[in-house]
């Protein structure tokens, strides 16, 4: 019996890169995040900070998570793969606290953020968003 060849073992070289196929989509959904929210915390800030400091510099500190988590998850790498793991985890993080900070604590909201009511103005896609971004991120894990 000739000896069959033996199959190369998998090194995670054959993981898709984050920016490939569906992760296509989470970055272009991450990108619409990161520029409305934004747009969102720049008005908010240059109108009415005074009026709900809290919210509105959590609007801007969202913004830089969405635009980190945009261009980590567009980037190739090992370095980028942990940025974007990171980014969608803070983000997911602020989402739940946010989320039921604002809940319970509505004295401390008197104006929304991205992630207040776990993201129930923009149809909770900010509650999934990271999940979907960290199983994405599971799938494309470096070797």
């Amino acid at each position: 019996m000739p000896d069959q060849p033996s199959r190369p073992q998998s090194s995670g070289a054959d993981r898709p890169a984050t920016a490939s196929g569906p992760g296509r989509v989470l970055i272009v959904v991450y990108a619409i995040f990161a520029v409305g929210a934004t747009s969102r915390a720049a008005v908010q800030i240059a109108t009415r900070f005074d009026e709900a400091p809290v919210p509105y510099a959590l609007s801007a500190f969202a913004a830089v998570v969405y635009v980190l988590a945009t261009v980590a998850l567009a980037r190739t790498g090992r370095a980028w793969w942990r940025v974007a793991l990171v980014s969608c985890s803070v983000e997911m993080t602020g989402v739940l606290v946010v989320g039921t900070l604002s809940v319970f604590d509505r004295a401390a909201f008197p104006d929304a953020t991205v992630w207040s009511n776990f993201g129930m103005g923009y149809l909770f896609i900010p509650l999934v968003l990271p999940v979907i971004g960290l199983l994405w991120l599971r799938r494309t894990r470096p070797a």
